[in-house]
């Protein structure tokens, strides 16, 4: 892709996240890697739905300003450490969407199996301990998943998506949201049906025959999730 190319690319996925009411006034950032240690990132300051290519701007893998008139977000933090410790990863979106934000602030966990689509390109999603936003906690906070996820919960806050390009990574942001509604939704009814766990099994070796890149936790038994999660509806909710 050309700068251009990649520069209205960013501007469309700011416009998108705008639009589904992911982000609000100037919440969320959107970050591209385009060379070892060249990435382009939208600025602080600005509302996603009115980006146009001249207000995105290049910065270098320690956060300082290489091109454009504008300035980085503070946030930029954890879309650097993304990039540093996933070299797989080309594009970094982060944004507040509202559902499964809330989830994260009623401490409810998105880890259970409902949506087949879900399975394969996400699994569950863990929810990182709470960080003061622009300080190095954010960045630290998403270590013990790093290696593992695609998308990240921010506790109290929003979350983070990642993927070998900019759309996979929005298209990550969007299955996060379905996801978290589907769920929020069949609570309101009083049951949760997850998928049986050979049919799981089943989408996690078609996920391993598709090829699809990115990270992926894998299966994990109901006894695991509830585990790791003291807040699970798995032990509610049947």
């Amino acid at each position: 892709m050309t700068v251009k190319e990649i520069k209205q690319e960013i501007c469309e996925v700011g416009h998108r996240l705008y639009d589904h009411g992911f982000v609000a006034a100037n919440d969320g950032n959107i970050s591209v890697k385009v060379g070892e240690n060249e990435f382009y990132c939208t600025p602080t300051g600005v509302s996603k739905g009115s980006l146009t290519p001249d207000m995105i701007i290049k910065i270098d893998g320690d956060g300082n300003k290489l091109e454009g008139k504008l300035n980085p977000s503070s946030e930029i933090k954890m879309h650097l450490r993304v990039f540093r410790e996933r070299p797989d990863v080309n594009a970094v979106v982060h944004a507040h969407p509202p559902v499964a934000t809330a989830f994260t602030v009623a401490g409810i966990p998105l880890d259970r199996y409902i949506l087949p689509e879900a399975v394969l390109s996400i699994g569950d999603v863990p929810t990182c301990e709470y960080a003061t936003p622009s300080t190095m906690e954010i960045p630290d906070s998403l270590m013990p998943y790093i290696q593992e996820h695609d998308a990240f919960m921010l506790k109290n806050h929003g979350a983070l998506t990642v993927g070998n390009t900019l759309t996979r990574a929005f298209f990550t942001m969007e299955e996060v949201e379905f996801n978290a509604n589907i769920m929020k939704h069949a609570m309101e009814l009083g049951r949760i049906e997850e998928i049986p766990e050979d049919k799981m099994l089943a989408l996690i070796e078609l996920r391993e025959k598709f090829k699809m890149p990115g990270k992926h936790p894998g299966y994990k038994t109901p006894e695991e999730r509830a585990k790791a999660n003291p807040n699970s509806t798995i032990n509610t909710m049947k």
